[in-house]
């Protein structure tokens, strides 16, 4: 069976709505102060009168918290790597002048901190009903009316409406997670969100979606999601896992990899990851071609990068392996053997 089309009733376009606390114009200088706390909480250990002087700066005026907020996520995401994930960023210290050290965690932590996906909750009036878009490297995160939180990567494009019958979000390209919230008082309307191979159902849950060029990928994060393919196959998918699937069949749930939505937060994670396939990762958060010399494309890449700060990220990269950057126009940068 098909996925049931949109209903037929009017539908109407879900406000995005804005939470004061969590604002998203924090003034760059603080983000900068809070940077600089992380560094310090990363270089001089865990020190009681460190943690004073941070609570003394955060209790300034809600934007430090807010700051600081944003600087928690961040660590947060770091925390929940798995320690083999770390070993980018003990080799850039280790390989790193000790003068330089210092400035090489500044410049990651204050990055992520910097990151679009970081923006918080903002009201704005879509480009056209309904529809949401996002440019290439940018982040979008928005509130629906009942409480959903909608956060769209970078290059992505999404139709959102609400209709007497059903909440429906449809991903048209790139790639969205989304937060599920009851609906509003008195309702009860399926929330469903549609790809061009099939239709998904959450069940209470955190979930990305991306649209790739023949298939859609589900990850699930927290709950369960129901997938049905434009011919009618389903499947549910647990927290945990993610999900291929095709217009007319669904690969079996496989464990996620680490930190699939540390994306959210302004980052990359790589674990073994072919150094070409790393780079068409990042090369989604900027303009122009990113590729790398063949005898290079094997090569193995385990970390975590910027991606509000591409070029910062092929620094660090460049930094820990026998590579060297090659740019022959602003928009062309190769990967080669470093010489």
């Amino acid at each position: 069976m098909a996925p049931p089309p949109a209903s037929a009733a009017a539908p109407t376009t879900p406000a995005a709505s804005a939470t004061p606390a969590a604002g998203a114009a924090i003034d760059p200088q603080l983000l900068e102060e809070a940077a600089d706390w992380l560094v310090r909480l990363q270089t001089e250990g865990d020190s009681p009168a460190l943690h004073q002087a941070i609570a003394q700066w955060r209790s300034r005026s809600p934007t430090h918290r807010a700051a600081w907020q944003r600087a928690e996520r961040v660590m947060q995401h770091f925390a929940e790597l798995p320690p083999q994930l770390g070993q980018l960023g003990r080799q850039v210290l280790a390989e790193t002048p000790r003068r330089g050290r210092r400035a090489a965690l500044r410049q990651l932590a204050l990055a992520a901190l910097l990151a679009p996906a970081a923006v918080a909750l903002w009201r704005q009036a879509p480009w056209e009903d309904g529809r949401w878009q996002t440019a290439t490297g940018e982040q979008q995160r928005l509130e629906l009316e009942d409480g959903t939180v909608l956060v769209l990567n970078t290059d992505s494009a999404v139709h959102v409406t609400y209709s007497q019958t059903e909440r429906r979000i449809r991903l048209r390209h790139g790639e969205i997670l989304v937060t599920t919230a009851p609906d509003l008082p008195g309702r009860n309307r399926p929330l469903l969100v549609e790809s061009a191979q099939g239709l998904l159902r959450p069940l209470g849950t955190r979930f990305s979606v991306r649209q790739l060029e023949e298939r859609t990928r589900l990850a699930v994060f927290a709950g369960a999601v129901e997938i049905t393919t434009r011919s009618g196959s389903r499947q549910v998918v647990p927290s945990g896992t993610r999900s291929d699937f095709a217009a007319d069949a669904i690969i079996p749930p496989a464990p996620l990899g680490p930190a699939e939505d540390a994306w959210e937060a302004g980052l990359l994670t790589a674990n073994d990851l072919p150094l070409a396939d790393f780079l068409a990762e990042l090369g989604r958060y900027r303009s122009g071609v990113l590729r790398c010399h063949p005898t290079v494309a094997a090569m193995r890449v385990s970390g975590t990068f910027p991606l509000q700060d591409t070029e910062a990220a092929l620094e660090l990269l460049v930094k820990t392996r026998p590579l060297a950057l090659r740019r022959l126009t602003r928009y062309w940068v190769n990967l080669e053997p470093r010489p």
